[in-house]
């Protein structure tokens, strides 16, 4: 079973970057984002990840879900433009994938919706419906981890029956337990008021 997904671990720590307002945070990324390049972009977040003390095994365990798809990207932007080229697409999204886990690691998930609150306060004056933002991005940041525990649980559980590996399979118990969570999330928010 999945045990530690991406964006579903707070290490604990009084770091620099366990310091940092959760908003500066989401800023520096946006910034590393757009101005960051090179094939050595990586090392940032790994210094990073060293200050933070984030254990080698939590960061591995984040980081390496997404390494099957960025090399299939490098494959294909070798083909499509160079060698050269492709290394440095990839790792920018690597370095920028690293960084916002690290965010995730060293940021409380309450921290981080409390600040993006405050933040789009002012915009409530023009009708921006804050509290619903915020409330999707909480269920966002909150489902995606179980989304891939689920996963984790279906792989297990075909394994020990000793199932095929049939696509449908093991979509239809993803799928129907996702559906499942949906609808019983949605139904407590409905109970809640929070309907609109």
């Amino acid at each position: 079973m999945i045990r530690q997904v991406p964006m579903g671990v707070y290490v604990p720590g009084n770091s620099l970057i366990h310091r940092t307002p959760p908003m500066l945070k989401i800023g520096l990324l946006i910034a590393f984002i757009i101005f960051a390049r090179g094939i050595y972009t990586p090392l940032v977040p790994i210094v990073l990840m060293a200050i933070a003390r984030i254990p080698l095994k939590t960061a591995w365990s984040q980081v390496w879900p997404v390494l099957p798809v960025l090399a299939v990207l490098f494959a294909y932007q070798w083909w499509q433009i160079s060698l050269m080229r492709a290394a440095e697409i990839t790792a920018g999204i690597l370095a920028a994938l690293m960084l916002a886990t690290l965010i995730t690691l060293t940021t409380k998930l309450e921290a981080m919706m409390e600040a993006l609150e405050r933040f789009l306060a002012p915009t409530k004056k023009i009708g921006v419906p804050v509290d619903t933002i915020v409330l999707a991005f909480s269920l966002t940041l909150r489902l995606l981890p179980l989304m891939l525990a689920t996963v984790g649980e279906v792989l297990d559980a075909r394994k020990a029956r000793g199932a095929n590996t049939s696509l449908l399979a093991f979509g239809t118990p993803v799928v129907i337990r996702s559906m499942r969570r949906a609808q019983a999330i949605g139904d407590a928010l409905v109970a809640r008021g929070l309907d609109d």
